[in-house]
């Protein structure tokens, strides 16, 4: 039994759509896990602690915060900039303020420059892996934990790099649940 060319070019013109609508779906987490497992695009790595091996070798980090168009808070980095030994744990502070009289949910999406640095630059604790809540009026500071892996020195682009730049990006998100039923705007 044959099939109409005409239902055979509808179906393989739908299984196209469907493919492709697929693929879209599909690209934004398989772009970001490959930027995480390769350090594109200046994703960071992470650890549950720090690094075995300290070098002589010094790198600059430097810290900046910025807040989407839309986000009420004020953000900000404590210290512009250390000096760390390449593979020591350093310890880098944030502060957020909500000046509103309102609660508001945040959450913070990160970034390394250089690119080719950032699969070197390893998160063992951080605020941007979880959501942050403030109350009307609120101040917090939230810290980071980082190192700069050693094997950057031996890496063929990277081991050039003498600064990093992590820079977070506060937008507000929904209220969790626990906190949307307390909100009494």
């Amino acid at each position: 039994m044959s099939m109409d060319p005409k239902t055979k070019t509808a179906l393989q013109g739908v299984g196209v759509v469907v493919f492709m609508g697929a693929m879209a779906w599909a690209s934004v987490p398989l772009y970001d896990l490959f930027c995480r497992v390769t350090g594109y695009g200046g994703a960071t790595g992470v650890a549950e602690q720090g690094s075995d091996e300290i070098l002589d070798r010094t790198m600059t980090v430097r810290f900046d915060g910025s807040l989407n168009r839309d986000m009420p808070w004020e953000f900000k980095p404590m210290q512009r900039e250390m000096e760390i030994r390449i593979g020591e744990t350093g310890l880098a502070f944030y502060e957020a303020y909500n000046p509103t009289d309102r609660v508001i949910a945040g959450s913070a999406s990160y970034n390394v420059a250089p690119y080719d640095a950032g699969g070197f630059f390893t998160k063992i604790d951080c605020f941007c892996f979880e959501q942050q809540v403030l109350q009307p009026g609120e101040r917090v500071e939230m810290p980071v934990t980082f190192y700069v892996d050693p094997a950057i020195v031996d890496d063929r682009d990277a081991k050039f790099v003498k600064h990093i730049t992590l820079s977070y990006t506060f937008y507000e998100i929904d209220l969790p649940e626990e906190h949307a039923a307390l909100d009494v705007n």
